[in-house]
C-alpha cells in the first residue's frame, strides 16, 4: 500500500516518457480569458504597451531557458497578437517530464543553480497552465487582465514538489 502511494506521488516513470508538442505560432487569441490562475498579489490591470495593436504577431520580450532541478534548454518569447492579447511561446523546449508541471510568469529574478530552484513562488506569479509536453514548440495564452509588464521571468514549475525545472529571464526587445 505504501509503495503504491509513493509511486503515485513521485510518478518516476515520467522521467523516461517524452511528450513532444509542435504548435504553430498563433495569429489570433481564441479563448484566452481566464485560462490561468494567479498566485500572491498577481492581479493585473490590463495589457502593457501603448497604441494600436500590431497587424501581425510581435515579439515583445524573449529569453533563454536555464536548468534548475532538471536539465532544461530552449527559448521563450512573449508575443503580442494582433488583437492586443499576449501569448507565451516556448521554442525548442527540451526538459524532463515530471508530475504536475506548470508554466509560470513570475516577478522573481532568475538565479543559476540551487539558489534559483524555489524562488518563483515567493512573489507574484501567474500560472499559464499545465506544461503540454516536455519537448517542442508550445503556446500559452496570457489571461486577460494580466499586465505582462509586471513579470520578468518564466519558470517550468513542478507544483507537486515546489521546484523549478528551468527558467528564463524575459528581456524586452
Amino acid at each position: 500500500m505504501v509503495l503504491g502511494a509513493g509511486l503515485y506521488w513521485l510518478q518516476p516513470w515520467k522521467l523516461w516518457q517524452d511528450e513532444t508538442v509542435r504548435e504553430a505560432l498563433p495569429t489570433v487569441a481564441g479563448g484566452q480569458s481566464g485560462t490561468g490562475s494567479s498566485g500572491t498579489g498577481s492581479s493585473g490591470t490590463g495589457s502593457s504597451g501603448t497604441g494600436a495593436p500590431p497587424a501581425a504577431p510581435v515579439t515583445v520580450a524573449r529569453g533563454t531557458l536555464i536548468s534548475h532541478e532538471h536539465s532544461t534548454t530552449g527559448a521563450v518569447e512573449l508575443i503580442r497578437l494582433p488583437d492586443g492579447s499576449h501569448t507565451l511561446r516556448l521554442v525548442n523546449l527540451d526538459t524532463s517530464n515530471g508530475p504536475d508541471l506548470r508554466v509560470w510568469l513570475a516577478d522573481a529574478p532568475v538565479k543559476e543553480g540551487v539558489a534559483g530552484w524555489r524562488v518563483f513562488d515567493d512573489g507574484k506569479y501567474v500560472s499559464l497552465g499545465k506544461l503540454k509536453g516536455n519537448k517542442g514548440d508550445q503556446n500559452y495564452p496570457v489571461p486577460t487582465g494580466v499586465n505582462v509588464a509586471d513579470y520578468t521571468s518564466i519558470s517550468i514549475w513542478c507544483d507537486r514538489f515546489d521546484v523549478s525545472f528551468g527558467a528564463a529571464s524575459l528581456t524586452s526587445v
